[in-house]
């Protein structure tokens, strides 16, 4: 079914992140859009306030009549939702088209320009960036974001722009509906090996994307990744790193709380940025965001004042508190390498002060594969508190727990393992120089009874 021929929207699972990004996009069109979610959460709840009709229990008969049209009904799922769900079930036996989440945002790439940012992490923090950039400057922007801008409060923009940042997720290998205009890979580590298997089936994901951009268009990719790119005729291949590739910065200062660089470019260099959200690893993000902004047509003064006014995504480097007494901040890290640049970046700007995370692992899997690179990059900081592993979509592994992280983290590190539910009562316990909460999980829902216990601690 083409886009334009759809009058309504259901949607299988409506309140994940990305979900609720497409349900606004039809929301905005002002189609009827309807779905099904197992339990209420402040997301599903805004996106009634914004009129999408939502229920929670497993009901054909709750289904919308504007729903149960197969010629012009779209039906959009998430591989989360398991092949039995009996309204599922319901619309694959009466022919409806269903969807998954990725395939819709291939058709929207084949409809737009799509500027897309793949990569096993950094992609939502870029791929934010870029949108922020780009719906800023002279030629606006759709996005399709996975976290929550703090710019927008929301994880989508709307616009009549022929532009489109969509971040590429290779888990269940999504990112291959995709049709990029132009690409970031921003790195290639092994992750969802419950998925793949192997490393080599993982990067053979990332070669397989690399076949899909337009041969118009253009790849920027982190200089030194494993993977091999396989391009089509015509496609640009521009690199960046830190300090050397294609884009790069120089004259990278650190002070005071602020970070300003210069941006190295083929195209043109750009002086003095300064971030908004001054992160050192928000540098190399940075730069792969300006990057693909200036190859699409942005300014230099609109890569300035984008970065400037960058303000970040809720969950990633999210600081909650920042007194001379007190820091605490919560992170979505969840893989070894994204956990390894948080505690890079938190020891960079912490260099002389107490570092303690709360960590909830996230997958039974993961822990099992990573569970000696999860304590190395932990063993950057001072202390570590490990809660039980959050298990999403997994059950049990006989002998995975968090004690394994436990065992490993180098010798002089104060650690601690508590259950989840005794996480505020051992902060309102303890006190703390700078605090972090690391993870993808639910821990993060407490975030909010831990500020409010740190900041009744500093009152």
């Amino acid at each position: 079914m083409e886009i334009k021929d759809i009058k309504a929207v259901y949607f299988v699972g409506a309140g994940g992140i990305g979900m609720s990004a497409i349900a606004r996009y039809f929301l905005k069109k002002g189609l009827v859009v309807a779905g099904y979610d197992k339990t209420p959460t402040a997301l599903t709840r805004k996106l009634e306030q914004e009129g999408m009709s939502i229920h929670y229990e497993e009901n054909v008969e709750a289904i919308p009549l504007a729903c149960r049209q197969p010629e012009s009904c779209l039906v959009v799922y998430t591989p989360a939702i398991p092949a039995e769900h009996k309204e599922l079930k319901y619309f694959s036996e009466h022919n409806f088209d269903i969807q998954k989440r990725a395939q819709v945002l291939g058709a929207l790439t084949r409809e737009h320009k799509g500027l897309c940012v793949a990569g096993t992490h950094g992609k939502t923090t870029t791929s934010t960036m870029c949108a922020h950039i780009m719906h800023q400057s002279h030629l606006d922007c759709n996005a399709f974001l996975g976290g929550i801008s703090k710019n927008y409060n929301t994880n989508y923009i709307l616009s009549d722009s022929d532009y489109v940042v969509i971040e590429a997720d290779e888990f269940d290998r999504s990112f291959h509906w995709l049709s990029p205009y132009m690409t970031v890979i921003t790195s290639t580590d092994p992750d969802h090996l419950d998925i793949y298997g192997t490393k080599e089936a993982y990067l053979e994901s990332f070669r397989h994307y690399t076949e899909l951009i337009q041969p118009t268009g253009a790849i920027i990719i982190h200089r030194g990744l494993e993977m091999k790119e396989n391009l089509q005729q015509g496609v640009r291949r521009y690199d960046y790193a830190l300090t050397e590739g294609d884009f790069h910065a120089e004259n990278i200062c650190i002070e005071n709380g602020d970070i300003t660089f210069d941006f190295i470019s083929p195209i043109e260099t750009v002086r003095n940025i300064e971030l908004g959200q001054p992160v050192p690893i928000n540098i190399e993000n940075g730069i792969a965001a300006m990057a693909m902004a200036q190859l699409a047509g942005c300014t230099a003064d609109e890569l300035r004042k984008g970065m400037k006014t960058y303000e970040g995504v809720d969950r990633r480097f999210d600081f909650k508190i920042k007194t001379s007494r007190l820091v605490f901040l919560s992170d979505y890290a969840h893989h070894p390498k994204e956990i390894y640049q948080s505690a890079r970046s938190i020891r960079e700007l912490y260099h002389d002060r107490k570092i303690t995370a709360i960590f909830q692992p996230h997958l039974y899997t993961r822990t099992r594969d990573f569970f000696t690179e999860f304590a190395d990059a932990l063993s950057l900081l001072d202390e570590v508190i490990l809660t039980e592993i959050y298990p999403a979509r997994e059950e049990p592994i006989e002998g995975v727990t968090s004690q394994l992280i436990y065992d490993h983290l180098r010798p002089g590190i104060e650690r601690h393992i508590i259950r989840k539910d005794e996480v505020q009562q051992y902060v309102r316990n303890h006190d703390f120089d700078v605090l972090i909460v690391l993870g993808a999980g639910d821990l993060d829902n407490q975030v909010p009874q831990l500020t409010e216990i740190l900041k009744e601690k500093l009152s």
